[in-house]
């Protein structure tokens, strides 16, 4: 399990960096939440990033940057959440995975649920043919996280 923190914004021009040191103890999964403003603390949103990795331990989480619209990063969150075969996402979990968010040319239904967004990685690592799931561990000591991404819509 991921000892929560949050990530402190840096805006570049077209790029979004952000980082924290912390320890790593036994961590499964990376989950990623988006507030919708900064007094928020249950609505959560999907940012509409591309190009978005997670680097640690010298690692990048997933191994190719990923767009948080696309078919792959639904597939992605589908098995993290083990909703993939034999159980069945909501619409309301589906929605918030795959609407884009209000841009100047269009508006979502005011009654819309989108606030159920979360991104999970998970850390496994690959040995032998066979992927192992046994956490990223840093005995105790700070370590860089690392998320970048670019916005879609800007």
């Amino acid at each position: 399990m991921w000892k929560y923190g949050h990530f402190q914004r840096v805006l570049h021009q077209r790029e979004i960096r952000t980082f924290q040191n912390i320890p790593l103890s036994h961590v499964a999964d990376f989950c990623l939440q988006f507030l919708k403003d900064a007094r928020a603390t249950t609505c959560l949103e999907n940012p509409c990033y591309q190009d978005m990795q997670v680097t640690t331990c010298g690692r990048n989480f997933p191994d190719m940057p990923m767009n948080t619209l696309d078919q792959q990063f639904f597939q992605l969150q589908l098995n993290a959440s083990n909703l993939d075969l034999l159980f069945e996402a909501i619409d309301e979990f589906e929605d918030a995975l795959t609407t884009p968010r209000n841009i100047a040319t269009r508006r979502l239904n005011p009654h819309t649920d989108l606030t159920s967004f979360l991104i999970t990685l998970q850390s496994e690592r690959n040995s032998n043919g066979a992927l192992i799931f046994d956490g990223l561990y840093t005995q105790n000591q700070n370590t860089s996280v690392e998320l970048r991404g670019a916005p879609i819509y800007q």
